[in-house]
């Protein structure tokens, strides 16, 4: 067992966890944290907690330290010129007319890098736009592509279901989604059954895809001839769940059969 801590690097991110480095954090105590991007000003929502080392993917990463006042003020500051240069990159992006939106703009603590984040729908070339910001704000600067599905999970909502987005809440890595799962699942395949507020596909349907693969290696398919008591018929549907289908037999009308 390891002893962890769950942290907001920012106030509608996702939660990640650090080592306490021996500091005992209780909720809504803010702190300055080692990430892979550099210091990083965070909030605890997660006090100590014991959890084994087998669901770590990586090394964590530790609390550097509590923050003082000193680290709040410039904490404020680093948000305040983040914001004023979201909306430089904007104006920049548009005179150079390229085909990109500029979601948001954050410094690292210790302003040694300033981060853009974007979405496109296609590569973008940003060599130019990354020199005139860097010759602007002389710090290092990275414009990083997002999917519209991070974008999902920054901002948070409600999923058709009417519970708070999984992504929002506690889905830590989105995997790939496909159409066959909803074809898996006999989910109409209309955009608005199986889409998410992202416009992209639910990524429940990946949920239960294990278990519905296994049910149809039981069950025949939609269009076959299968032999039955009153004699053969065709398949014209299924009953997943309850793992069962249709026949319709001539003569003699149309039939459910369960399997066991």
């Amino acid at each position: 067992m390891i002893e962890v801590v769950g942290i907001r690097l920012n106030d509608h991110g996702r939660v990640y966890y650090f080592n306490p480095n021996n500091y005992k954090l209780k909720p809504n105590v803010t702190v300055i944290v080692e990430t892979e991007q550099g210091l990083q000003f965070g909030k605890v929502v997660k006090e100590n907690l014991s959890i084994d080392e087998k669901f770590l993917k990586s090394e964590l990463k530790k609390v550097v330290r509590i923050s003082s006042k000193s680290d709040y003020q410039k904490h404020l500051k680093n948000l305040k010129d983040a914001k004023e240069a979201l909306n430089t990159c904007r104006k920049l992006v548009t005179k150079k007319e390229l085909n990109m939106r500029i979601i948001d703009a954050s410094y690292t603590f210790d302003r040694d890098k300033l981060i853009f984040r974007f979405l496109a729908d296609n590569r973008i070339d940003f060599r130019e736009l990354a020199k005139e910001l860097a010759s602007i704000y002389k710090v290092r600067i990275e414009l990083r592509q997002i999917g519209v599905r991070d974008k999902a999970k920054e901002v948070g909502g409600v999923g058709p279901c009417g519970q708070k987005l999984c992504c929002a809440r506690f889905l830590k890595d989105l995997d790939a989604v496909s159409i066959n799962m909803a074809k898996n699942q006999n989910i109409s395949l209309n955009p608005t059954k199986i889409n998410g507020v992202c416009g992209r596909l639910l990524c429940c349907l990946k949920y239960e895809d294990e278990n519905y693969k296994e049910i149809r290696k039981q069950l025949p398919n939609i269009g076959d001839t299968v032999d039955t008591e009153y004699g053969k018929g065709k398949v014209i549907s299924l009953e997943l769940i309850k793992k069962q289908y249709k026949v319709d037999i001539p003569n003699h009308g149309i039939i459910t059969i369960e399997t066991k």
